[in-house]
């Protein structure tokens, strides 16, 4: 089985629906967003984006907010999940994934470390590789 990279997309070239979810984000007041550039990492989606909100109504409302603005600019959202806690809401829009949580879920689940370190486990792998025998010598 083969698995089909993409090229990574330089920053400055956000996607349109990429430029409606971080104003949509940035409208809402949503907290320390991060978006990650996942092409050729994973076939999921191209884009993640985590946001934060300071309660479970806020949390809500950004997510509501973001799936209202990208119907209106003609975006169907595949899904949106875990809206009824408001702990950390999901919204599905096929091409970017955005995590809108709570402060406290966001740093137990880490999920920019994970994805972070999946760029830093071939780096770590080369340099475990090389590190010096340390056997014990025994004297006969």
């Amino acid at each position: 089985m083969t698995t089909r990279t993409r090229p990574r997309r330089s920053p400055e070239r956000a996607s349109p629906l990429q430029k409606i979810v971080t104003v949509a984000l940035d409208d809402m007041k949503a907290v320390n967003v991060k978006v990650l550039d996942v092409r050729g990492l994973t076939d999921i989606a191209d884009t993640l984006i985590v946001a934060s909100g300071n309660s479970d109504r806020h949390v809500r409302s950004i997510a509501d907010s973001v799936v209202q603005k990208c119907k209106a600019a003609g975006f169907r959202p595949l899904g949106k999940e875990g809206a009824r806690d408001g702990e950390w809401v999901l919204v599905d829009l096929q091409d970017i994934v955005v995590h809108v949580m709570l402060p406290r879920v966001r740093e137990f689940y880490g999920l920019e470390q994970l994805w972070e370190s999946v760029d830093a486990a071939p780096v770590m792998a080369k340099a475990t590789s090389k590190a010096p025998s340390r056997r014990r010598r025994t004297s006969t």
